[in-house]
């Protein structure tokens, strides 16, 4: 306990460094320009800037990339605000009663508790992280190679089922990345498979690269594919964006059980933040005292779906972490920039010096909310205004950021290529409604698992019981079947919300 409360206060201390409190700045800044801009999405601008953070320390990279997460994610309610457009698919619900306030002159008013809902809903969402995260890695600790294989499996079907509309393209997608994952040198035998003579593939497929296709370069094809066009413009508002004693004691038991409701759903991999806001919002509606508001412009709406989807995030990372599965597609971009860190998501995240840059990166991740509060409340104008950028300028924007951030990694133009082919294939994926998600967290995770399932079979000499030997095995069985079912459960829980906003 002593070692854990000295952990944590040298990660403070840490944090507070001048260069991580610049990262802080700067990717709060860019995850909030990112958020205003529709069509964009966290996965996509936490993949996209990943290269930047290579020739940084650990911590300080972490720290960007958790900057950028929380600040795209409070970002999308400006757009969804002011133009009734939501910048991510978490803000969607946010819409609902944003823009209604901003026709009724209150654009100020929805945005301020927009940022002071957000704010609380990430800062609760920290007391998560630091009290299950270090649990949760004991718990891996036990884990063999059996355990290890479910483990991998289990993440595959929570998100290949949740993340898609339908189940069945979501485990293909899942499938199709297992099957890229096979690229390289065999990890046990030494023999190449499927490098088509490119020694550059010896290590297996990049997966900054193919983050970077999936996630970016697949967006701006999407957009070329559609006219170019100028976005709506952003309302004007001159009311304040500070909110009164009154409505701060109002919307403080909305924040209370949105926090609850986000810090659950971003714990259980697969969920995501967009699912979260519109609990949080049916659940503000609920208990409101003045149902009759909802839908004519109710900040306590805009609370409950800011406070959640925001309070997703610490949540989201605690699975990330502890047991090296993404909760959803930006995490999943998160681990990808662990990997390339030189660590691996698991218990040893919390032992020796790694331990350091874990809780270096949890504080900072405390003191991001702060930033997100100040830079929010301050540049709320100023943001407004870049939700108008039209796709002519954003399409080769994210083009070049996308060739130069994969170049920029191994010096190489192969690499190039590589994030090009993924780009396309992201492309293909979104229009056949597959998961790019699922893909990615299957070249992740494909590697795990096989290893767990080879090294288990060469243990007990072919003998498949082994994998069913523990009790660990059958609860991750168990995960592994839920995983596969949640989509129905998800559906039956936001089905009634989702009629709301219709």
């Amino acid at each position: 306990m002593l070692e854990t409360l000295g952990l944590m206060g040298q990660g403070f201390i840490s944090a507070l460094h001048p260069i991580n409190l610049l990262a802080m700045t700067a990717g709060t800044t860019i995850g909030i320009v990112i958020g205003c801009l529709p069509g964009l999405s966290a996965a996509m601008g936490v993949a996209l800037l990943l290269p930047m953070t290579f020739s940084m320390d650990a911590s300080t990279g972490m720290i960007m990339l958790g900057a950028i997460y929380c600040g795209a994610i409070f970002g999308g309610s400006i757009s969804a605000i002011l133009i009734h457009t939501p910048g991510t698919p978490a803000s969607a619900a946010t819409a609902i009663e944003g823009y209604q306030m901003t026709l009724k002159g209150q654009a100020g008013k929805a945005l301020g508790t927009a940022c002071i809902s957000s704010f609380f809903g990430g800062l609760l969402s920290c007391i998560s992280l630091y009290f299950f995260a270090p649990i949760l890695g004991q718990l891996a600790m036990k884990f063999g190679s059996p355990e290890y294989f479910w483990l991998s499996i289990f993440g595959l079907t929570i998100i290949a089922g949740v993340s898609s509309k339908s189940m069945v393209k979501g485990l293909m997608s899942g499938a199709f990345g297992l099957l890229l994952s096979t690229i390289g040198m065999d990890q046990i035998e030494g023999v190449k498979r499927f490098m088509f003579g490119q020694s550059s593939l010896y290590d297996g497929i990049n997966v900054t690269c193919a983050l970077i296709g999936l996630f970016s370069m697949s967006q701006a094809l999407i957009l070329a594919e559609a006219k170019i066009k100028e976005r709506a413009r952003a309302r004007e508002f001159s009311d304040s964006m500070l909110l009164s004693r009154k409505e701060l004691r109002d919307i403080a038991p909305t924040i209370g059980r949105s926090w609850i409701i986000g810090n659950l759903v971003g714990i259980l991999p697969g969920a995501g933040a967009s699912i979260a806001c519109f609990m949080g919002y049916n659940t503000a509606r609920q208990f409101s005292k003045h149902k009759e508001l909802f839908g004519h412009g109710s900040y306590e709406g805009v609370a409950g779906s800011e406070a959640a989807n925001n309070a997703v995030t610490g949540g989201s990372l605690i699975p990330m972490l502890t047991l090296g599965i993404p909760g959803e597609s930006v995490t999943a971009v998160l681990m990808g920039g662990l990997i390339i860190q030189g660590l691996t998501p698991g218990p040893n995240l919390f032992m020796g010096e790694t331990a350091k840059m874990t809780y270096t990166f949890f504080a900072g991740f405390v003191l991001i909310q702060f930033f997100m509060l100040g830079i929010g409340l301050l540049g709320c104008r100023g943001f407004a205004q870049i939700a108008r950028l039209s796709d002519a300028i954003l399409i080769p924007s994210v083009t070049i950021l996308c060739v130069v951030g994969s170049f920029a990694i191994h010096q190489n133009f192969v690499d190039v290529v590589i994030m090009m082919i993924f780009g396309v294939i992201g492309y293909l994926a979104r229009k056949l409604g597959l998961n790019n998600a699922a893909i990615v967290l299957a070249l992740i995770l494909g590697p795990i698992g096989e290893t767990g399932l080879r090294r288990s079979l060469e243990l007990s000499e072919g003998d498949p019981s082994i994998l069913f030997s523990t009790p660990v095995c059958w609860v991750l069985i168990v995960l592994c079947v839920l995983g596969v079912m949640s989509p129905f459960l998800m559906n039956r829980m936001t089905s009634g919300t989702m009629e709301t906003e219709d």
